[in-house]
């Protein structure tokens, strides 16, 4: 558990980034630079977003705004003709919390380079020089991911104009029998026919909701419009642009209607379950059972062995250990029950290693029957492909009935869960996923009391929540928020004393959300009091169990 930071960050730095004045041009030779025209000349990955606002802008009326989401960087480019052996120059005026420009295909070295502007519009630059056989390059800009929506405006490569072949300014055709279906109580998908173009390639199609600003659907001839009110209809028209900015004329509005959102279903028998790190041999839970009285525990956690796609405890012990399944076995003939979690501080995530969905499914499925449990909780604290992993639970979850719970990273006590956890949310909500959001409330930044600034975070968690299932109730919302503070000594200097978790759970069982625990069973004891984070003692002053006994007084 606890907050992974964002490492690849410092190995990206190494690229350098050039905040610099505005060079004098000898030639722009990008296409659009300005988005004036729309995304014409450019090409947008499938779950971007991108769209051309008219606020914010650097100059002109227009701009670029694109958004990161699961393993996709939000990236934009055009592949630009250009003259070997040249000198050029690359910038762009960006917005946002990390964008990135650069160029590929030059023939030498390729060029990038990132910065952090945050709310300022500020300019990013690169120079190269041209392989002596190159003849086009390919520049793009990108966000990074999980780190929210970027703009980005004047893009300017500077330089000589390489000679060769005629615009291309045919359009490809339209695309053919568009259709709705699969209604959910919060999203709608779209199917038609691929068109053809010219050129040989659509770079991608576009849909436009209820006539309004179209958005990139990629080159997939598939789309699901997420984020709709429940039992209500919709209009949507679809059209395709090739690589060179051509765009078909829209297909004509097709309808669909959403289904009445009857709220989520009941959120599983399980509803207090402190973590334990099984791979650890002691506690073990029939241990813990015996001297605590709670029989339910979360398992954590199942990760990728060396082979890949073959869940094994903690990457290295196999799934079906005698230790651990007679541990579960005999705690399951108590009648306790346990939780599987996959993901952690740790990887390698099976949500990695395995590269389908259905190669994803089998082996929640394979973890999940080996130790007798239809209870999954997915931690995320890295980046996941979000359609891959949600396509795998909603398919789980359609032929179960299984209970699934997202654990993610808190941005601070204000904000709830952080961006790219948010995505991930919304991302299940559009395939019809019901989870439980489970907060970490542990390692992120905070002022006052900390036990308040744990509330302040499940309620903005709450908060969001209502944003991606805005047809549910405040008391259906909370039946699908989970609690999951750090006991003891945090990673990141704060401290959760008795008094804070007593805190806590009163407001959890005020509030009646769906499921209580803690990290973790090992560290439930004053074994040491100096202050240090171990991953077996508290770090504070405290009885064995404290902590296991205070949120035993979950009542839902």
């Amino acid at each position: 558990m606890g907050l992974r930071k964002l490492v690849a960050v410092a190995v990206l730095a190494l690229s350098g980034t050039m905040l610099v004045a505005s060079p004098a041009q000898a030639a722009n030779i990008t296409t659009n630079p300005g988005f004036e025209n729309d995304l014409a000349g450019w090409t947008c990955t499938a779950t971007s977003g991108a769209a051309i606002v008219s606020s914010p802008v650097h100059g002109g009326t227009k701009a670029l705004q694109a958004t990161p989401a699961g393993n996709d960087t939000a990236r934009c480019q055009q592949t630009v003709s250009v003259k070997p052996s040249s000198a050029y120059t690359l910038s762009a005026w960006v917005r946002g919390g990390y964008v990135f420009l650069g160029a590929t295909g030059t023939g030498t070295t390729d060029p990038s380079t990132w910065g952090t502007p945050g709310a300022s519009w500020t300019q990013l630059s690169r120079t190269f020089t041209t392989g002596a056989s190159t003849t086009s390059v390919t520049i793009y800009v990108n966000g990074w991911y999980g780190q929210g929506t970027y703009q980005a405006d004047d893009l300017v490569l500077d330089g000589a104009a390489g000679g060769g072949t005629p615009p291309d300014t045919t359009a490809p055709t339209v695309p053919a029998n568009l259709a709705v279906g699969s209604p959910t109580g919060s999203s709608l998908s779209l199917t038609w026919g691929a068109s053809t173009d010219n050129s040989g390639s659509i770079g991608r199609y576009e849909v436009s909701r209820d006539n309004g600003t179209p958005v990139s659907a990629g080159t997939s001839t598939t789309y699901t419009a997420s984020g709709l009110s429940a039992a209500t209809s919709y209009g949507f028209r679809v059209r395709a642009c090739d690589g060179a900015g051509n765009c078909s004329a829209y297909t004509p509005s097709v309808s669909g209607r959403t289904n009445t959102d009857t709220g989520p279903p009941p959120s599983g028998t399980i509803r207090y379950a402190p973590y334990i790190d099984i791979t650890m041999t002691t506690p073990s839970l029939t241990g813990a059972a015996a001297a605590t009285g709670v029989k339910n525990y979360t398992l954590a956690f199942a990760l990728g062995d060396s082979s890949g796609c073959n869940p094994a405890w903690g990457g290295t012990i196999p799934i079906n250990d005698s230790r651990v399944i007679n541990d579960v076995k005999a705690l399951q003939a108590q009648g306790g029950q346990v939780i599987v979690a996959t993901g952690g501080a740790m990887g390698p995530y099976l949500e990695h290693v395995c590269g389908t969905s259905a190669s994803l499914l089998a082996a929640y499925k394979k973890v999940l029957d080996t130790v007798g449990t239809n209870h999954l909780d997915v931690d995320v604290e890295a980046a996941i492909d979000a359609n891959k992993v949600n396509t795998a639970l909603r398919q789980l979850q359609a032929e179960r009935g299984t209970t699934i719970s997202y654990t993610l990273r808190i941005q601070g006590q204000d904000y709830g869960v952080d961006p790219f956890s948010l995505s991930i949310l919304q991302d299940a909500a559009a395939k019809g996923l019901n989870v439980i959001v489970n907060p970490m409330l542990m390692n992120f930044g905070y002022s006052g009391n900390w036990g308040d600034a744990m509330i302040a975070a499940a309620q903005a968690t709450l908060g969001q929540m209502k944003t991606v299932w805005p047809s549910r109730s405040d008391a259906q919302l909370r039946k699908l928020l989970g609690l999951t503070p750090m006991i003891g000594k945090n990673d990141t200097g704060m401290t959760t004393t008795q008094a804070d978790a007593r805190k806590l759970l009163t407001w959890a069982n005020a509030n009646h959300v769906a499921f209580v625990g803690f990290w973790s069973s090992a560290r439930d004891n004053g074994g040491c009091t100096g202050g240090q984070v171990s991953p077996t003692c508290s770090g504070i002053s405290q009885s064995s169990w404290e902590f296991t006994n205070i949120f035993k007084g979950f009542t839902g």
